[in-house]
């Protein structure tokens, strides 16, 4: 008996068989491909609000035999995460919650979401709190900037051991603080400096203050993070002051402020980390993305008639669910013919980011081998 023909069983028997079945049973339920979602609650219309892009933004659930079971079933193909909300309609008015019967969720700057991990997936453990691993420290700090003409926070990362005489690579983080809250930056940091997996290095957490502006390869951005940030950096922290040991990542608009920012200034960050970058480019006619994307789908439709070469090795990292993969997929070709390495990975997962937490082992790892990679590479 599969689990459609269960919960239909249930609600046939009464209230006092469904509490058994879900005490017995972790909804949404998962077999192979098929995700089964339930549903209890008295409402109208029931719906899957989600972010797969592809697919209706908005898939209804079934009433089961005009009681307050619904269901939906779906296909989910293996190592996926979905971010989802429920969608309740009654009497004309809807809301979105979280699935009730769901104990995952992912958390952003809005809000949290519940997820579902399809067969196969489950949350790294390197990304996880790991009491072995000797801890760095984080502290606040801010930039004079000349460019912005105010002062900018930021956060600084410093490795376990730190010594003030040893020079350590340099990592930008665009959104920082949103990595260390939503990514679980330090606790990947801690353990792959731990397992010897990159190399003790000192990273920087920079917030913009109007990101979507800031973010859209504003030149100031670019000019900012070379000329205020990284120069003021060096007088205070032991750094190496050499391209190969710098690198600037961001995801969404963060990856393309980061690229922007390296395709301003060739050869001064010698490594990109890119999550999801919003690359939105036209081939003839305008974009549909809005006048916030302006700026982006210019300075992207310049670089990809003259890219040079902006780094010496770029990671990219892109979900397979986003409207974005298109993008991310035909600038890969094009990064390579500079003569840059570049490593590509597509993910089962959206726009979010436990998708990026998701990728950043890869992602330091190649641009920053520590000695485990070194020696059995």
């Amino acid at each position: 008996m599969n689990v459609i023909e269960r919960i239909e069983r249930a609600v046939g028997e009464g209230p006092h068989a469904i509490e058994t079945l879900l005490q017995t049973t972790e909804f949404p339920h998962v077999s192979g491909r098929s995700v089964t979602f339930l549903f209890r609650g008295q409402a109208q219309e029931v719906t899957l609000q989600h972010w797969i892009h592809g697919l209706p933004g908005s898939l209804p659930f079934r009433r089961v035999r005009h009681s307050d079971a619904w269901v939906l079933q779906l296909d989910l193909p293996p190592k996926s995460r979905m971010e989802y909300k429920i969608g309740v309609a009654m009497y004309g008015r809807g809301t979105l919650v979280r699935d009730p019967l769901n104990k995952y969720t992912a958390r952003d700057p809005f809000g949290a979401n519940s997820v579902v991990y399809g067969e196969g997936y489950s949350p790294p453990e390197w990304c996880l709190d790991d009491p072995e691993a000797r801890k760095g420290t984080i502290e606040d700090r801010h930039v004079d900037s000349k460019v912005y003409g105010d002062w900018r926070p930021i956060k600084v990362y410093r490795p376990a051991r730190f010594r003030q005489t040893r020079r350590y690579p340099l990592l930008v983080v665009h959104d920082g603080f949103d990595y260390l809250g939503f990514a679980n930056l330090q606790e990947v940091l801690d353990n792959m400096i731990h397992r010897l997996e990159i190399p003790p290095l000192i990273a920087i957490m920079t917030q913009a203050s109007d990101r979507m502006r800031e973010y859209a390869a504003d030149p100031r951005q670019a000019d900012y993070l070379v000329k205020d940030l990284v120069p003021q950096m060096e007088q205070i922290l032991p750094l190496v002051r050499e391209p190969s040991a710098r690198a600037v990542m961001g995801a969404s608009f963060g990856a393309v402020s980061s690229l922007s920012t390296a395709w301003r200034h060739p050869g001064f960050f010698g490594k990109l980390l890119l999550q999801s970058g919003s690359f939105v480019f036209t081939e003839i006619g305008d974009h549909d993305r809005g006048p916030l994307f302006d700026p982006v789908v210019k300075f992207v439709n310049e670089f990809r008639k003259a890219p040079g070469r902006p780094a010496d090795s770029v990671f990219v990292s892109c979900g397979v669910y986003e409207s974005l993969i298109y993008y991310n997929r035909s600038l890969v070709p094009l990064l390579q013919e500079t003569g840059m390495q570049v490593r590509f990975r597509e993910a089962n997962d959206g726009h979010n980011w436990e998708n990026w937490r998701d990728r950043l082992r890869e992602g330091l790892s190649y641009l920053f081998p520590g000695p485990l990679w070194l020696v059995y590479e």
